[in-house]
């Protein structure tokens, strides 16, 4: 492809962008196309020769579009938001035209200044104390598995990397933690039987004298308590772990402590919601997410730590290839985790700050916030509901009641869940709380206004009516 060419697809592609951030709503939010439709649609064998780029672009409307679910649409409360913006979007256009691969700062000095800064950023926005420094992860997930490896090194005193595990050690979590602690714990090696679910309260958070009951008693038994995973906002319910009594549990025992706030940690910015990272201070290291709520697209993910050194020297390595001579005077994130190769996802980030200011950001998150609340407040004047778990963000876990008895609410609410994504204009999901089906609405999305909250409350009212009314 020619430069005139580039560039007249270039200036079509963003049209179209344009037009679709504009008319998203017109889509149904989840595909309805059937398992192996697309694959269908598609040639079994790669094309010999070149196509013209309007074929490309036909084929992506025909077959691509109707399997696309829209996570960008207004009606999308399901799982947390990916959210983007057209500041990010333009941020990840630029990137990916300079195609930088920063690994190291000689790759591409601007890469890893413009990151060290933003993340600093981040830091003073959510309220982190200075010292504290960062890196962009590509998901939480990954900066879970990057902690719980420091973690086990720095307890070992930095031996698993050289010999290999001389006993267990026994990573802490409560049950209601992502599921990608279970995952990190066995590609670190740990073991899945080594992780030790703590018991929650009422609220669904951690229990913190559990979790000292649970670290004694390995203790008595031999075990090495290496790792504790305290969740602000956690993925079934939002509840909050007490970070204060965790980590003075957790500097007792000497413990890491990593606090996995990928999806509400965004709303500690706003200052009536910095209570969920009170005790944050304690922790070695704490994870959120700018691509969930802070208007950045997928992927990144803003990992902290404490002690920087303790992380890379979990990580570095020093071919001489890589070998430069200012590494000692500058930061190499290539060592700050797994990947060698690094995207410029820094830039994306300093758009959206720059062109939102923290301010407007807080208004976003403010609005998102006070929908959610209308939402279960709506709920709760209506006796069908009943509200599952506190709301201290934005998403609201509830499921339908009517008074019916317990052993019929889990099929009658996985009904009414069905009944709802089938129109096309929500699209939520569910989960389990003390072994309860629970429809989860999280109001996360940059567009979401309230009539689409509004909209959302009737659908699920009048198909409330309809499946009672057939039952």
């Amino acid at each position: 492809m020619d430069r005139e060419k580039f560039r007249k697809y270039g200036y079509k592609l963003v049209d179209w962008v344009a037009d679709y951030l504009e008319t998203v709503e017109k889509y149904p939010v989840k595909s309805t196309v059937e398992p192996g439709e697309i694959k269908a649609k598609l040639p079994s064998s790669p094309p010999q020769h070149p196509e013209e780029m309007d074929r490309i672009l036909e084929d992506f409307e025909k077959i691509i579009i109707p399997g696309i679910t829209h996570w960008q649409h207004p009606g999308w409360f399901a799982y947390f938001p990916a959210n983007n913006s057209p500041a990010s979007i333009l941020g990840e256009l630029l990137a990916a035209g300079l195609g930088t691969q920063g690994m190291v700062w000689q790759t591409s000095p601007a890469a890893t200044e413009l990151e060290e800064v933003v993340m600093d950023w981040l830091r003073q926005m959510i309220g982190l104390p200075e010292g504290w420094a960062g890196v962009i992860q590509d998901t939480a997930s990954t900066a879970t598995l990057c902690a719980l490896l420091a973690a086990r090194e720095k307890v070992t005193g930095f031996k698993v990397n050289e010999t290999g595990f001389e006993k267990p050690l026994r990573v802490y979590a409560s049950r209601e933690a992502h599921s990608s602690v279970e995952k990190g714990v066995k590609i670190a090696g740990f073991g899945r039987k080594n992780l030790v679910y703590i018991p929650v309260d009422d609220e669904f958070a951690m229990i913190p004298g559990e979790l000292e009951r649970a670290i004694e008693e390995d203790l008595r038994n031999g075990l090495q308590p290496a790792c504790v995973v305290a969740t602000v906002g956690t993925t079934s319910s939002g509840a909050v772990d007490p970070l204060r009594p965790i980590g003075e549990i957790c500097q007792k025992y000497g413990v890491w402590l990593h606090v996995d706030a990928a999806y509400a940690g965004t709303a500690a910015i706003l200052p009536e919601k910095r209570w969920a990272l009170d005790g944050a201070e304690l922790a070695d290291s704490l994870v959120f997410n700018p691509h969930k709520w802070m208007l950045t697209n997928f992927d990144c993910s803003a990992f902290f730590v404490k002690d920087p050194q303790v992380l890379t020297r979990t990580f570095e390595i020093h071919p001489e290839y890589l070998k430069t001579g200012v590494d000692a005077v500058v930061k190499n994130f290539r060592d700050w985790g797994i990947q060698l190769g690094r995207r410029f996802r820094a830039l994306k980030l300093w758009f959206v700050l720059r062109t939102y200011g923290v301010e407007g950001i807080k208004k976003i998150i403010r609005r998102h916030i006070h929908l959610a609340e209308i939402f279960r407040d709506e709920l709760q004047q209506d006796g069908r509901f009943e509200i599952m778990a506190p709301v201290y963000f934005s998403l609201v876990c509830f499921r339908l009641k009517a008074g019916r008895p317990e052993e019929v609410l889990n099929e009658l609410n996985r009904h009414l869940l069905e009944r709802v994504n089938s129109t096309g204009k929500l699209f939520m999901t569910h989960t389990t709380l003390d072994g309860k089906y629970t429809l989860r609405l999280v109001v996360g999305q940059r567009t979401t206004e309230e009539r689409h909250v509004r909209q959302a409350l009737e659908i699920i009212k009048e198909k409330a009516g309809e499946l009672l009314g057939s039952s």
